[in-house]
């Protein structure tokens, strides 16, 4: 499977270094650890993306905290480095409870989040 991509492909919001060191994990591909990895990612990312539309209306501080942990550390680990980033940013922004434009950070959030899982998807059909 090659990581490499244009810039229009929308596999590229996927850092390629990531998923190459998930790659090195099965060399061969034989065992098809990428695959297996990215379609439990989505699986988990479609869940966080539901579950992020509950805790917003109304805003429920502790599990938006706890989603955007374990979403920042299953991103990072796929290479979605924008929505780990993202994920960070809300999580400390609700631990250090700064929530005044919360709303314009979880809208960023959940668009960054449409826009990895299409690339996953993308990923997957290859």
């Amino acid at each position: 499977m090659s990581f490499s991509a244009n810039a229009s492909d929308p596999t590229t919001v996927l850092d390629a270094a990531a998923l190459a060191r998930l790659a090195e994990l099965d060399p061969q591909g034989s065992a098809g650890l990428v695959q297996r990895v990215l379609a439990t990612y989505a699986n988990a990312l479609e869940r966080s993306r539901q579950e992020l539309l509950l805790v917003r209306q109304p805003l429920q501080h502790e599990p938006l905290r706890q989603l955007a942990h374990t979403l920042k550390s299953s991103s990072a680990s796929v290479g979605a480095l924008a929505l780990s980033a993202l994920c960070a940013q809300v999580e400390h922004n609700v631990r250090s409870q700064q929530s005044g434009d919360i709303g314009s950070l979880l809208d960023a959030m959940q668009a960054e989040m449409q826009r990895v899982a299409s690339a996953v998807q993308a990923m997957l059909r290859t």
